[in-house]
């Protein structure tokens, strides 16, 4: 019995030895290399680039006050249609005491010129009835009297300018009425009831009352870097993807290039901006955020393989082309003229012909 144990522990041991041997001698011997074999095809390649920005109005209106004052009546609310014209809020001045003084003097000045204006001439026209004064007499008193009117008109529409902004007489050109002054969507009533509300001068720009745009006639304007700037032109056609829009794309030309640059985060961006086509029946609201697909270069039916297929060196580059299939598999190293790439596939010239097979990416046995 104790022949048969020791005969297999002996028996275990050399087989432990046996198998050691046989793994470090697959181990040892050099391992053969399967590759991916690649195919080039005829195919159209373009190399793009994305411009970020966003959709707005080609001509968005600011709508100011031409007299300063409080809010009376907002008559319009952003989102809604407005025409050229059309009156969006109410002005109600508030005069200045300096301003009103002068008016309520200036009127009650007048109208004392106006009373002996009148009694003078009435006591001149019987005198002239009479034959006691010449018509030039008359006539001088009737010229008095029509100035003395005038001047009194022109006191009392003083006076109501000053406490109304408005007279009686122009209540169709009135400055207290905020007319629109384009047709449109109202982007933006900033404005309440209550608020004040100045015009416009030398030493500010004048309260807001609403923004208007015309919605129909639409840019992108975005930014690009400079080391593509100089790649487009007024006039290439664009591929817009709005996101809120579930990416919908559209068509838009490039109109306008920046001739100078601006820095953002260390690199150095030019402003475009583009003509939108938008579809018909699509809203668009303005501010959308957009992506804009630009293509640099384009080359159409040409011979191109994946670029990890291309070896660079220096100058020169090659790829790998299949002479023997089988394993182990065996290439020749062959020059190739490439040109143009789009980050994925790159044109090959000239040095394969569609029937040749190249090498690509080694393969893992473990996958």
């Amino acid at each position: 019995m104790k022949r048969f144990i020791r005969y297999g522990v002996i028996s275990l041991i050399a087989l432990v030895f046996i198998g050691t041997f046989v793994f470090l001698y697959q181990k040892s011997l050099p391992k053969v290399t399967e590759y991916e074999l690649l195919t080039p095809e005829r195919t159209t390649l373009e190399k793009t680039t994305v411009a970020t920005g966003k959709v707005e109005p080609r001509d968005e209106i600011l709508i100011k006050p031409q007299i300063s004052g409080i809010i009376a009546e907002v008559y319009k609310e952003a989102g809604e249609m407005v025409k050229s014209g059309e009156v969006i809020a109410k002005v109600k001045v508030i005069p200045e005491l300096g301003q009103l003084n002068s008016a309520e003097s200036r009127l009650r000045l007048a109208e004392m010129n106006a009373k002996q204006a009148e009694n003078e001439y009435a006591r001149n026209e019987q005198l002239f009835k009479d034959k006691l004064i010449s018509r030039e007499e008359y006539e001088r008193a009737e010229v008095s009297v029509k100035q003395s009117r005038e001047e009194l008109q022109a006191a009392t529409d003083n006076l109501q300018i000053v406490k109304e902004g408005i007279t009686k007489n122009s209540a169709s050109f009135s400055s207290t009425l905020i007319r629109s002054t384009i047709d449109g969507l109202i982007l933006d009533v900033p404005i309440k009831v209550g608020n004040s509300v100045i015009m416009s001068n030398t030493f500010n720009d004048g309260t807001t009352i609403a923004s208007v745009a015309n919605m129909n006639d639409l840019i992108f304007r975005g930014k690009i870097d400079e080391t593509e700037v100089g790649k487009v032109y007024e006039g290439m056609p664009m591929k817009l993807t709005i996101g809120a829009l579930q990416d919908l794309s559209f068509d838009a030309t490039l109109e306008y290039v920046s001739p100078k640059a601006t820095e953002e985060n260390g690199a150095n961006q030019f402003e475009i901006k583009a003509a939108v086509r938008a579809p018909e029946g699509i809203k668009i609201r303005s501010g959308y955020s957009a992506n804009a697909e630009i293509v640099l270069e384009r080359a159409d039916n040409v011979l191109a393989v994946p670029e990890s297929a291309i070896e660079f060196s220096g100058d020169s580059t090659f790829v790998y082309v299949l002479t023997k299939a089988g394993t182990p598999q065996e290439f020749r190293r062959q020059p190739v003229e490439v040109g143009m790439s789009d980050g994925i596939k790159i044109v090959v010239k000239s040095g394969i012909t569609e029937n040749d097979k190249v090498r690509g990416l080694e393969i893992n046995e473990d996958e």
